[in-house]
C-alpha cells in the first residue's frame, strides 16, 4: 500500500493531480483544499496517502495533512458516503470545520457539499458525533469538551445548549455558533451562566 508521495507536480486537474516521483507519474485523488495548496508544476510535493484496492481499480487519494486524512477515512465509514462524497465535503470545510459540523449536528453546513443531501447530512453528524474525539479536533471543538484542567466545559452542559440556541435565533449558523460558544465558554470556566456566555459568544463572532 502506499501511504505517501513525494516528488515534483506535473499536473493537475479539477480533482486530481500526477506526481512525479523519480520519473513515474502517479495519479492523485484530491480534495480542492489540497490542491490549492500544492503550487506548480515542476514544484516539490509531499501528499498523505490513502490507497483503495477494488477489483477493477486502485485509486489514490492524496491529503495535504493528516487531518485532511483521518477526516477522509472517518467519513467514508459513513453508509453512503464513498470518497468522491468525502473529498466533496474535504473541498468545502477545513479539518476543523468538519469536526465543528459534526459536533454540533449542522447538517446545513455539511450538506453544503456536492452529493450531501439533508438526510446523509444527517446521517454524518449522527453517526460520527461520539467519534470526533478520536481524530485530532480544532481549538474551539476541544474546548467544547474539556474545560481547564480538564474540568467539565459549560458546552457540555445545558447551559451551553441554551447559549447555542439563543444564538441560532439570532440568526447565526449553528457550526458557528457553537464554535463561539466552545471558546468563550472555555475562556469563562465551567461555572459560567448563560447569561455570561451569550455575550462573550458574540465578541467572538464579531472579532
Amino acid at each position: 500500500m502506499i501511504a505517501r508521495l513525494r516528488g515534483l507536480l506535473d499536473s493537475a486537474g479539477a480533482d486530481h493531480a500526477v506526481v512525479d516521483c523519480n520519473g513515474v507519474g502517479y495519479l492523485v485523488f484530491c480534495s480542492r483544499r489540497t490542491l490549492g495548496l500544492l503550487g506548480g508544476p515542476r514544484e516539490a510535493v509531499s501528499l498523505h496517502v490513502e490507497t483503495h484496492v477494488r477489483e477493477d481499480h486502485i485509486h489514490l487519494y492524496g491529503f495535504a495533512d493528516t487531518a485532511e486524512r483521518d477526516w477522509f477515512r472517518l467519513l467514508t465509514t459513513v453508509q453512503g458516503v464513498g470518497a468522491k462524497v468525502a473529498l466533496a465535503i474535504l473541498s468545502v470545510l477545513s479539518p476543523d470545520q468538519v469536526a465543528t459540523a459534526v459536533a454540533a449536528g449542522d447538517k446545513a453546513m455539511l450538506a453544503r457539499a456536492e452529493g450531501v443531501g439533508p438526510k446523509l447530512a444527517g446521517r454524518i453528524a449522527s453517526e460520527l458525533k461520539d467519534k470526533v474525539g478520536g481524530i485530532a479536533l480544532g481549538p474551539a471543538v476541544a474546548a467544547f469538551h474539556a474545560g481547564p484542567a480538564g474540568a467539565a466545559a459549560p458546552a457540555e452542559s445545558g447551559v451551553a445548549a441554551d447559549a447555542v440556541s439563543a444564538l441560532v435565533n439570532l440568526g447565526y449558523g449553528r457550526a458557528e455558533a457553537f464554535a463561539a460558544v466552545a471558546k468563550a465558554g472555555g475562556k469563562l470556566g465551567p461555572e459560567a451562566t448563560v447569561s455570561a456566555i451569550i455575550p462573550a459568544a458574540l465578541r467572538e463572532l464579531a472579532s
